[in-house]
């Protein structure tokens, strides 16, 4: 019962998408524009930086406020320990599901990305602090967002093993996957340097 209903919350949550708000208002479909993602890099490209922020506040922090609400549920009903943390990781897997194959967008989403920063917060700082700073730390080393995520997925991976143990960490590599498919244009376009870098996007003014 209540692995179902972690599941719907977090889904539910994570269809929620900052680029589908900012797109009405600005009258653009940003999904289908730019390098055709729903997430806060494309908003940059296309809008920038300003708007780029905004899509990424919502997505990270619905992230973060579905994981605090199955937490203040789940200690309502006396569920602690390792119990609680797995049904708080099954929350993430399905927040990222959520974002990247929403149901009012035919299920083609975004990457998930913001959303996977606002369950680091949520989870533990510890962990939020180690993977947002590899994330920073690669993707302004090489220019590209995407080697960053790349990194901060592995390092979720490694404190989730270290912190928790390995039933976690399982839904951490479920994650990963995800990610490694949803950003494999982004592989691509680096190795025939046709990638975006993270420079260019600052550079475009709303």
């Amino acid at each position: 019962m209540y692995v179902l209903l972690v599941m719907l919350i977090g889904y539910l949550t994570g269809c929620v998408h900052g680029s589908q708000l900012v797109g009405k208002i600005k009258k653009i479909d940003i999904k289908n524009s730019g390098v055709k993602n729903s997430g806060a890099s494309n908003t940059t490209i296309l809008l920038g930086w300003k708007f780029g922020i905004v899509v990424a506040l919502i997505d990270v922090f619905k992230a973060t406020l579905s994981i605090l609400f199955v937490l203040y549920l789940l200690e309502g009903q006396g569920i602690t320990g390792e119990t609680q943390t797995l049904l708080v990781y099954v929350n993430a897997l399905f927040i990222i599901i959520g974002h990247n194959y929403p149901i009012q967008m035919r299920f083609n989403g975004g990457k998930g990305t913001a959303s996977l920063v606002g369950v680091l917060l949520a989870i533990d700082w510890k962990i939020a602090l180690i993977g947002i700073g590899i994330l920073l730390l690669l993707t302004l080393a090489t220019d590209y967002l995407v080697v960053g995520v790349l990194f901060m997925y592995l390092s979720f991976l490694v404190t989730t093993y270290l912190f928790f143990g390995i039933e976690p960490a399982l839904v951490v590599v479920l994650l990963s996957i995800m990610s490694v498919l949803k950003h494999l244009e982004n592989y691509k376009r680096i190795f025939s340097q046709e990638e975006t870098r993270l420079s260019s996007m600052f550079k475009k003014e709303s």
